[in-house]
């Protein structure tokens, strides 16, 4: 029974409202482009439950590992009437279907807004603060008298709200001489302190110049409380942020820096998703955050059958001013299946392979 709540039950309730976000942002798009929508399913294979309301069939099915809309005049030999077809989505223009095919995940993106939004508004907004936590013997921090526990408060004149100011200010300021106000205690001190460069990994492990001063941080962490406006603010950034870091992970990943053995699946997402809701449920809604980020990305991949490889197709449309004949669009998204199942095949692999070496 503990197995069943704190993994399977957490599991199926996150998935299950990504995946209703996303198929709900093609369904409303549809609706309002006036296409016809016959099913809007939740999970694949047989139907579990399932209600016709006016046109369109709402489905839960067995497999919750996706979902689907399914629209008037999707499939190559649809019998369409005549009164219906201007309601097909295959005769909408191409914008039209870019806006639909969009949608799914331009809504996880608005998904994971939301939940930020909520969060920093609730629980207010994470910082780490600007407090030492250890000075690397004879570093520039060391020979300028930093010590442990010391809080950087000014760096030159402006003002250190967290530990990310301290990095932005040394990475800018190179063999340049700069002036720390520090809290020390009671105590208020002054010094100076000159970054130099070194040869560092990144969190792809890539070795990169950076200048330092040789101190880590505490990790001490307060919250700000944050008025409506500035919650919204923050939460656009760090949806922006996780977007731009994950789509960097991508590049990475084709680049080789990343192995592909480091990819996770469902059983992956899985696991972490019951061992964050044993310890805080609460902990879901920015785990949640960060998958609906990472679901929008891979949806938008320029690969036949995802989302981003239709919008490939449309906008060949556009740039050759009429559609892909029906036997290229078949031999895309036959190739587009293939390399979907390969990279399913891939990440079940090793999430199998961290079970039996756990």
């Amino acid at each position: 029974m503990s197995t069943v709540l704190y993994y399977i039950i957490p599991f199926i309730v996150v998935l299950g409202v990504l995946i209703f976000f996303h198929e709900f942002g093609h369904f409303l798009i549809a609706k309002l482009c006036n296409v016809k929508v016959l099913k809007f399913s939740l999970g694949f294979g047989p139907k579990v439950i399932g209600k016709k309301m006016g046109e369109t069939e709402y489905v839960i099915s067995a497999f919750p590992l996706g979902g689907f809309v399914k629209m008037l005049g999707e499939e190559n030999d649809e019998q369409i009437i005549p009164e219906d077809s201007h309601r097909s989505f295959s005769k909408q223009p191409v914008l039209t279907r870019i806006a639909i095919a969009a949608a799914g995940p331009m809504f996880n993106f608005l998904l994971a807004f939301i939940l930020f939004s909520g969060i920093f508004l609730i629980s207010g907004y994470p910082i780490m603060i600007a407090e030492v936590g250890q000075v690397r013997p004879d570093s520039p921090a060391d020979k300028s008298g930093i010590l442990k526990g010391d809080i950087i408060e000014y760096i030159d004149g402006k003002k250190i709200n967290k530990w990310g100011d301290i990095k932005k200010f040394i990475e800018k300021s190179l063999n340049k001489d700069l002036n720390m106000e520090i809290i020390r205690g009671d105590k208020r001190i002054s010094t100076m302190v000159s970054p130099k460069e070194e040869i560092v990994k990144n969190i792809f492990g890539e070795e990169i110049k950076s200048a330092l001063i040789g101190i880590v941080a505490s990790g001490n962490i307060k919250e700000l409380k944050l008025g409506p406006l500035r919650a919204l603010k923050e939460s656009g950034k760090k949806t922006w942020e996780i977007t731009a870091l994950t789509v960097l992970t991508v590049v990475k990943l084709f680049q080789g820096v990343i192995p592909l053995k480091t990819l996770g699946g469902p059983i992956m997402i899985g696991q972490l998703t019951g061992e964050i809701a044993k310890q805080n449920l609460s902990y879901l809604l920015p785990f949640m955050a960060v998958i609906s980020i990472n679901l929008a990305i891979l949806n938008l991949l320029p690969v036949p059958v995802l989302d981003g490889g239709l919008i490939l197709l449309f906008l060949i449309e556009i740039v050759i001013r009429k559609p892909l004949s029906i036997k290229k669009r078949e031999m895309a998204q036959k190739i587009g299946l293939f390399l979907l199942i390969l990279l399913m095949a891939i990440v079940f692999y090793n999430d199998l392979v961290r079970i039996i070496t756990k």
